[in-house]
């Protein structure tokens, strides 16, 4: 009898000690990486919140490297257009007046108009009357300062003879030509005080002295 409760209880206690094996075995599975293979939990998760971390920070980066970008590239303040061009045609406003002495002759007057501020580089204005060869007028060379600053009220003058010919030949106008330089693609007709006969014109240099754009034969 004594013998069959011995093996009895022995039994018991190796079931016992399986349950407790396998209980412990279950439970220590999970928590081992080791063993299973798998990652942690706590790994991936922080490897997703590092590399969406390092997402927003190159997008932040890359936008702020475009706003630095445009900053940098931003145009001066204060509005200087217009100054230390050369002057166009289209820049300037021009006079045309009849003056009888000491020579008789016609004077140009060059003013900028509002805002502008330009320089005339090409010392003798490109001036004629009509579209004809014979009606472009010649340059006499007097005068002359180079360059001249338009600006505000600052003026700069030329002369022109518009009739260098004895006798009756020539052509009536009524308007005269008028360009800073001969390939200016605007330039401006003014129309004269009269209609003068013109034949073989010439015109004098930018002046900013009335006394030194009389035009002469020389």
């Amino acid at each position: 009898m004594r013998s069959r409760l011995a093996t009895r209880s022995a039994r018991l206690v190796l079931a016992a000690a399986v349950v407790t094996a396998l209980a412990a075995t279950t439970a220590c599975g999970p928590e081992d990486p080791s063993e299973t293979g798998a990652a942690a939990p706590s790994t991936s998760t922080s490897s997703s919140a590092s590399a969406s971390a390092s997402a927003e920070g190159t997008e932040s980066g890359d936008n702020g490297g475009s706003e630095a970008g445009k900053g940098g590239t931003e145009a001066p303040t204060g509005d200087k257009s217009g100054y230390g061009q050369s002057c166009g045609t289209n820049d300037l406003d021009f006079t045309v007046t009849w003056e009888a002495q000491p020579i008789s002759h016609y004077l140009v007057t060059a003013k900028a108009k509002s805002g502008i501020t330009c320089y005339l580089d090409v010392n003798t204005p490109s001036v004629s009357f009509g579209s004809a060869a014979d009606g472009v007028a010649s340059p006499v060379g007097q005068g002359g300062e180079d360059p001249i600053k338009l600006s505000g009220s600052s003026v700069a003058y030329a002369g022109i003879n518009v009739k260098t010919t004895e006798g009756e030949g020539g052509k009536q106008f009524e308007h005269v030509i008028i360009a800073t330089s001969e390939d200016d693609p605007n330039p401006a007709e003014v129309e004269l005080p009269d209609a003068p006969t013109v034949d073989k014109p010439i015109v004098t240099n930018w002046s900013t002295k009335r006394d030194e754009v009389i035009p002469r034969i020389v």
